[in-house]
């Protein structure tokens, strides 16, 4: 996972890297050929890789061109475009142009036509103008300059250093001028302001570069806020033997549905499934069985007695019997609030707490059993061992007494204090989903689109992290898991329907299997 750190924090990091050994000029190196390195790997073998940089005056300039530098040397066709004047006979210059890159200074350039020239024959656009100290709004020659390419009718794949010129870092503020990003490659850490809006929106992919900052730096603090990426998740997944059986691979027990919504049954269904659980029975009563059973046929049934709009537990089975089997549970999507849907979650509550925790990996709380939740908010202080609230901001504010607008002004601080509060790991979905732990603990998916603004969506977020859990993946793991590729599987949702408003919960669904198979 990537650490999010403020500006003032990287300065820290950096002056301390310095005085132990590791200088500053040591640092933009790695940074720059880490960045190239990463270029390089990712479009290796491009029909066409023609990249031009724009380089400003400080470090994120520097950066530009040691990276320019290492490309050049992997054969590809560079440029560097000097937004700012940089000392001609500086080692970074003097060794960009001996590997055979060429120069194009802003001061020669008044009009900017060699500016354009130069963006309409190329390829890839590395954005190395401003850096992480910046102050909005912009002036200048970058101003000027960053003014020209917004109103361009097209730019060539556009990848930046550490953040987009002309965003904060901090706060999360951007400039009118700020050209959004395709990628955005950041030094050492994110930094926070990369993760709030509108920056966020400039951003695109985003990656980390190492540049060689040693993990016992007093300047990291508690290093408690991270963002979750691809291998963090690939090394989490659990492993699939060749002599396995469904055991293996754990049992999910799902208490979800009803007769007004019965396909949260088979949406979670799936998800559990999809996130590799060996078998999932689904808790729900006989009219959702009769719609979900020929959709979802690899599931089992545990029938509950309808009760009015709610239901029951049929006294002819034993309770604890059916989750004593349980490795994980989930409960609440499609319930509704009805009265006698309430004091099953009571019982339940009484039923789970008599499992021996080391057979029960956790219990996932979704949708209407956060909303029972809230009407009973005693058992919130004394949820079940394991468990995770999965509420969007709405639930949140039920729960807490808060408005949307409060949990939405500092969605990290609130989830961080109720997780605290109630001893338990929150997801609090959204754009830009948070996940906390009772230990302060906190990881961002940096992933916000309308696709997964459809009802259902949270059904199959549930449904992957319940059936990670089984599997034994531990509850705040399996959280950050799933969020991720929840979030994954929306977008490569949206990129094969062709616009975020034709992504049904089910294209959601649709696309697991191309976010694990990407992992590999």
């Amino acid at each position: 996972m990537y650490r999010i750190v403020s500006v003032e924090q990287m300065r820290a990091l950096e002056k301390e890297a310095d005085s132990r050994g590791l200088h500053y000029a040591d640092m933009m190196q790695n940074a720059g050929q880490g960045a190239g390195y990463q270029i390089w790997r990712k479009f290796k073998n491009p029909d066409h890789n023609v990249i031009l940089g724009l380089v400003g005056a400080g470090n994120n300039g520097g950066d530009a061109l040691v990276a320019l530098t290492y490309l050049q040397k992997r054969k590809w066709e560079t440029r560097a475009y000097l937004v700012m004047d940089r000392d001609a006979s500086e080692l970074l210059v003097t060794e960009y142009v001996a590997s055979g890159g060429s120069l194009v200074p802003f001061t020669k350039d008044e009009d900017l036509s060699q500016l354009d020239e130069l963006i309409c024959t190329s390829d890839f656009l590395l954005d190395g103008v401003l850096g992480t100290g910046i102050h909005l709004p912009l002036k200048g020659t970058a101003q000027v300059v960053l003014c020209h390419l917004k109103d361009m009718e097209e730019l060539p794949y556009v990848i930046a250093l550490d953040c987009p010129s002309g965003v904060d870092c901090d706060s999360g503020e951007a400039d009118e001028a700020a050209i959004g990003a395709n990628w955005t490659i950041s030094m050492a850490a994110v930094k926070q302001g990369l993760l709030r809006f509108p920056a966020f929106e400039h951003i695109g992919d985003l990656s980390m570069v190492n540049i060689g900052l040693s993990p016992d730096l007093k300047a990291w603090g508690d290093g408690n806020e991270f963002c979750m990426e691809r291998s963090a998740v690939a090394e989490r997944i659990p492993q699939r033997p060749i002599q396995a059986h469904k055991g293996t691979f754990g049992t999910v027990l799902i208490f979800a549905g009803s007769q007004a919504y019965p396909g949260a049954a088979a949406l979670t269904g799936k998800g559990a499934y999809l996130a590799g659980a060996g078998l999932v029975t689904l808790a729900s009563i006989p009219n959702v069985q009769q719609t979900v059973a020929g959709i979802l046929p690899e599931a089992t049934w545990c029938l509950l007695k309808t009760e009015g709009n709610g239901f029951a537990w049929d006294d002819a089975i034993s309770l604890q019997d059916t989750l004593s089997k349980a490795s994980s549970i989930l409960i609440g999507p499609g319930w509704g609030t009805h009265a006698s849907t309430a004091a099953f979650l009571q019982k339940l509550f009484v039923e789970i707490k008599e499992i021996p925790q080391q057979k029960l990996t956790g219990v996932v709380i979704d949708a209407d059993g956060l909303n029972l939740l809230s009407e009973k908010p005693a058992l919130l202080e004394n949820l079940p061992f394991g468990s995770v609230l999965t509420p969007h901001a709405g639930e949140m504010a039920r729960l807490t007494g808060l408005s949307v607008g409060e949990i939405q002004k500092d969605r990290n601080e609130v989830a961080r204090k109720y997780a605290k509060k109630w001893n338990t790991s929150i997801v609090l979905k959204g754009a830009l989903t948070v996940i906390a732990d009772p230990s302060g603990k906190l990881v961002m998916i940096p992933v916000a689109t309308p696709a997964l603004a459809r009802a259902g969506s949270g059904d199959v977020l549930a449904g992957l992290l319940v059936g990670l859990m089984a599997q034994g993946v531990a509850a705040f793991d399996a959280a950050c898991m799933a969020a991720w590729m929840h979030g994954e599987a929306g977008k490569l949702a949206e990129r094969r329907s062709g616009h975020t408003a034709c992504v049904l919960a089910g294209d959601i669904l649709n696309a697991i299997p191309q976010v694990l198979r990407e992992l590999k």
